[in-house]
């Protein structure tokens, strides 16, 4: 099976292609130059595996949540390419995939996302035998003085922005965990292979059906709420 996968939710721009158990990827971080990137990154991964777009079986795309621009044009153009091309799509949470960044040794992983405006998206995964996620809680977002963990944050790895921004806050208030890596972004690679068993099963979505995940309503703060945040620091 055929793959191709896209995740813009945060700085990193990644694409990646899934040809059977060959993987080939591009992965660049370039704030605001994702719509630039992404296509001619889709188009060479399918030339360096000798496929076209029309060899293609499926789309799968980060779903968010991160940054509203990224996770939409991701969203858009796994759609535009699966009505194109009348392929099925599989949605992975961009916080799953952040998740297999960390080190794969069994323990619980925590995924923070620097969500800016003062908040992180967070998500606590177990893993299994197999290396498989399975969500502990929900995912959330909310300033990192009110995050609760949903499990010894000392037994985990925590892995991503949120940490690198806001982890001598949450250090502080739950433990050192088990590792911590603020330079992580959740990668296309994990998308595909998060996505390929979903794909076999035929658990797939129309185009129109996969929509972003956005956690919240609010993109940004206003004038009022600039001026009351600059008074506080």
């Amino acid at each position: 099976m055929n793959i191709l996968a896209l995740e813009t939710a945060t700085e990193s721009c990644s694409v990646a292609l899934l040809r059977g158990d060959d993987l080939f990827e591009r992965s660049e971080i370039a704030p605001r130059r994702h719509a630039e990137l992404a296509l001619p990154m889709a188009d060479a991964v399918l030339g360096e595996a000798g496929l076209t777009r029309a060899d293609l079986h499926g789309i799968a795309v980060g779903r968010g949540p991160g940054s509203f621009t990224g996770v939409r044009l991701a969203v858009s153009m796994a759609q535009g390419l699966a009505l194109a091309l009348d392929l099925p799509v599989v949605t992975v949470s961009s916080l799953a995939a952040l998740a297999l960044e960390a080190p794969h040794d069994g323990a619980p992983v925590v995924a923070l996302i620097d969500a800016r405006m003062g908040e992180i998206y967070a998500a606590t995964f177990e893993r299994g035998e197999g290396g498989e996620l399975t969500l502990v809680g929900e995912e959330t977002v909310c300033p990192p003085e009110r995050w609760q963990p949903d499990i010894d944050l000392t037994s985990c790895h925590v892995v991503g922005t949120g940490w690198g921004t806001y982890g001598d806050v949450l250090a502080e208030k739950w433990g050192t965990p088990r590792s911590a890596e603020a330079e992580c972004y959740p990668q296309a690679r994990h998308v595909a292979r998060q996505a390929a068993p979903r794909f076999a099963a035929g658990d797939t979505l129309a185009p129109e059906q996969a929509l972003p995940v956005y956690l919240r309503d609010k993109v940004a703060l206003t004038i009022a709420e600039r001026a009351e945040a600059k008074a506080k620091a």
